[in-house]
This record gives structure tokens, C-alpha cells and sequence, in this order.
């Protein structure tokens, strides 16, 4: 069999798709508009990318995939862009360094800009043109990927400039309006789950019309009965970890996640500092340097941090799995704190996790122990898209229900995220699990 194209489920109608190409592509210049031509060139490591190459790339996107196919008598804007703004589509072509991204000036912001800007209008033209039901149906699914791959960036975007804005002395920030309040803390309820044979994977009648394809197929797995913490891991937690020497106790740590501590001196989680060496941490946040929050959700740990810390409180990270089977539980509308909040930081649980778990989406992506692997049965899109998740599985961890960069509408229950061990520039965070 073939492998399968990008399916939407419940495929919209033009005019809802026009609507939704027009505000997700706005979205992403509000997101851009705080920052400066000078900030957008910034790129402060291999993994980041300059705001401005964020830009340009979603936009090559749409250029590549759907005007390139679809578009009558199809001209690129600038030929040049077809290497410059390729992320890693080796069946495109070639693509510039990514750790380079940052030396490139040229085209500037404003080129940038005027290149988003047209290719918005030839995607709007087509879309209100006539089509055949073949053509619609090609061009819609290849569309909506493209706005999923672009609230990918929306969130990148903010989490690459917060890095580089971390290494400013100054300490600016992208936003100005502190969300925390005095919240007090929420005890820790472990909730039970029995487990059993289960269905797992995207379910098109509850998580929406679309999905990646890592998302696929729905299939059987067998999950041991099991407790999960009713709240996410709080800075007050994770400073304790510190104070009992958590960093400097080999037996916490997995081999090569003692090698990441010792080769970096790792002691605190990133953004965190202790200026004058009391214990009086302060955090670099998107608002600026703010005190560290004992009751908000730790975020930006890797892998290794987030295993260490559940070894040390003598629990475990969950399975993807579990995960899912928790949050498939949680009761019908419960929202969370997403990118549309403006927040732009983790926020502290407000109530107590009686029922269900609290914050199982947004505020932190969740560290999972399992690794990122194809489920049973997994084929990859065909065409050039099929380059989107499949060749990234390996030496990752799967995270879960989405952050505090994320946008609301991008998110579902069977989302799987994935990164390195070692990453930590992301908003990832934990919750404990345990055996029954």
C-alpha cells in the first residue's frame, strides 16, 4: 500500500479556511511585531533560529508546497529563497547551514516582510478561485498542514528570542505585563488509573480534523495500572531538589545525563541565577528577570533534569501512554494557559485537582519516558511532506499537551512533541508518576 497524504477528517469549507490562513498568518507577525529588525537577526545557538528566518521560512512553505504545485504560470518571489529558507527537505534541495542562519542579513526584515506579504495574497487568490474538487481537496490539506507547521513556528519563534534576549545584560523583555499573582500552593493528590488493553492515538472524533502524521494509526496498547500527580512540578519543588544537592549526586542521574552535568556544570535549570549565592533565585523570563515563583510549574528542564528529579522524589516520569490515557479522562471544555493569554510564561495552578489532574494542557510541555518512536503501523505522508516526522525518530523524547507558547487551536490530546535529552530552551516541565 502507499503511503497515506495528509488527511482531513472533516475537511473545512473554503471560506473557514481562508479566515483561518488569514488570522494564523497574522498571528505570527503580532507575535514579531515587539521585536526589533535588530533582535530578528539574533541567533544565540546552533538549535535556535533568528526571528526573521521564522518568518521567512513558514512563508517558503507555502511558496514550495502549495504555490509551487498549484499556482498557474508559478514564479518564485526570489529564486535564491528556495536554499536560504529550507529547513531540512533534502527531497527540496539543498538548504543553508542552520547553525549559520544568523550571519545571513540580507534580505532584511522588511524583504521579509514584503515576501510574506505576496505570497499571502497568490494563497488568498487561490483559495477564492475555482477549482476542481480534486485540486481543493489537495490544495486544502496541503494548506492546513502548512498553518500547523506555522503555529510550530509561532511558538519556536518565542522560544528562540528568549534565549537570545537571556544573554542581553540588560535583560529586556518581549513583554511587559507580569501575570503571576499570590496564588497559595496546591497540595500534591495522586490520582489512580487502571490501565488495561486501551485504544491509543489520534481519534478523529475527539481530537479535531487534523493530525500529524507521528499522531497515526490509532492502535492497541497494554497499560500497567498506574498514578499520576494531580498538578505539575513547581519551582518551590524543583529549588528543594537543589538544596538537597541534586545536581552533584551521580545517582540520580542517567549516565549520559551525568556526562550533560559535568561537561556543562550544570546546577540550576536554564534562566535560573543566584547572583549573590543565597539561595535567591531569580529567573529570565519573557517579562524580564523576575524572582523565581515557588507555586509556578518548573519549565525549561531537559530530560535528563526531569528524570533526575522524579528519581530523587522517588517516582518516575509517565509514559506517553499514560499520558493519554490520563488525558482522555479529564472532563469535556477544560482549557489552559496558551499563547493567547499573552502570558507567555508557566502560571500556577489556581484550583485543586479533586477530580482529574490540573494543567495537563498548555503551561509546560511534559516530559514523558517514552521514547519517540513510529507506532504500529506507522507510514510516513507521501510526497515531500513525508519529510515532516518520521526521519527525526531517534535519540528523542516524546512531551505532551503543549506550553504557555502554544497556541490553543495547534494542540490536541494525541499532539506528540519531541526533542533531545539535552534540550532545555524549550517550556518543558514534568509531572510524577508512580506503579500501583
Amino acid at each position: 500500500m502507499p503511503p497515506p497524504k495528509p488527511v482531513l477528517h472533516a475537511r473545512a469549507p473554503v471560506t473557514d479556511l481562508l479566515e483561518r490562513f488569514q488570522q494564523v498568518r497574522g498571528q505570527t507577525e503580532l507575535l514579531a511585531k515587539p521585536l526589533s529588525a535588530e533582535d530578528c537577526q539574533l541567533q544565540s545557538m546552533a538549535d535556535a533560529s533568528p526571528a526573521k528566518w521564522h518568518l521567512a521560512h513558514q512563508t517558503w512553505f507555502f511558496e514550495t508546497f502549495v504555490l509551487e504545485r498549484f499556482e498557474p504560470g508559478f514564479k518564485p518571489f526570489d529564486a535564491s529563497f528556495r536554499v536560504l529558507f529550507n529547513s531540512y527537505y533534502n527531497g527540496v534541495g539543498n538548504q543553508y547551514p542552520r547553525p549559520k542562519r544568523g550571519l545571513i542579513s540580507r534580505p532584511s526584515l522588511q524583504e521579509v516582510l514584503a515576501y510574506r506579504a505576496q505570497i499571502n495574497e497568490r494563497v488568498l487568490n487561490m483559495l477564492a478561485a475555482e477549482k476542481t474538487n480534486q485540486d481543493e481537496d489537495a490544495l486544502a490539506q496541503l494548506i492546513t498542514l502548512g498553518l500547523h507547521h506555522e503555529q510550530q513556528h509561532q511558538e519556536l519563534l518565542l522560544t528562540d528570542i528568549k534565549h537570545a534576549l537571556s544573554f542581553n545584560p540588560g535583560r529586556p523583555a518581549y513583554a511587559k505585563r507580569w501575570p503571576l499573582a499570590g496564588i497559595h500552593p496546591q497540595p500534591v493528590r495522586w490520582h489512580r488509573y487502571e490501565g488495561g488493553l486501551v485504544e491509543h492515538g489520534f481519534n478523529a472524533a475527539r481530537d479535531g480534523e487534523f493530525a500529524f502524521d507521528n499522531e497515526t494509526p490509532r492502535h492497541r496498547v497494554y497499560i500497567a495500572p498506574f498514578e499520576l500527580t494531580g498538578r505539575l512540578v513547581t519551582n518551590g519543588e524543583m529549588r528543594a531538589f537543589i538544596d538537597d544537592r541534586g545536581y552533584q549526586r551521580p545517582e540520580l542521574w542517567l549516565s549520559m545525563g551525568w556526562d550533560w552535568v559535568q561537561a556543562g556544570q550544570h546546577q540550576l535549570p536554564l534562566y535560573w541565577q543566584d547572583a549573590t549565592r543565597t539561595g535567591d533565585y531569580r529567573n529570565f523570563t519573557l517579562q524580564g528577570l523576575v524572582e523565581v515563583d515557588t507555586n509556578t510549574p518548573v519549565c525549561h528542564l531537559s530530560y535528563f533534569e526531569a528524570d533526575a528529579f522524579a528519581r530523587w522524589a522517588g517516582a518516575r516520569l509517565p509514559t506517553e501512554f499514560e499520558w493519554e490515557l490520563a488525558a482522555r479522562a479529564l472532563p469535556s471544555g477544560q482549557s489552559g494557559n496558551f499563547v493567547e493569554n499573552a502570558a507567555y510564561h508557566p502560571l500556577p495552578q489556581q484550583e485543586a485537582s479533586h477530580g482529574a489532574p490540573a494543567q495537563m494542557l498548555g503551561d509546560v510541555w511534559e516530559w514523558t519516558q517514552s521514547n519517540y518512536n513510529p507506532y504500529t503501523g506507522y507510514k510516513p505522508w507521501e510526497g515531500l511532506v513525508g519529510e515532516y516526522n518520521g526521519k527525526f525518530m531517534c535519540n528523542q523524547f516524546v512531551l505532551r499537551g503543549g506550553s504557555c507558547a502554544t497556541p490553543q487551536s495547534h494542540i490536541r490530546t494525541s499532539y506528540r512533541n519531541f526533542f533531545p535529552p539535552e534540550a532545555q530552551w524549550q517550556f518543558s516541565g514534568l509531572r510524577l508518576a508512580r506503579d500501583t
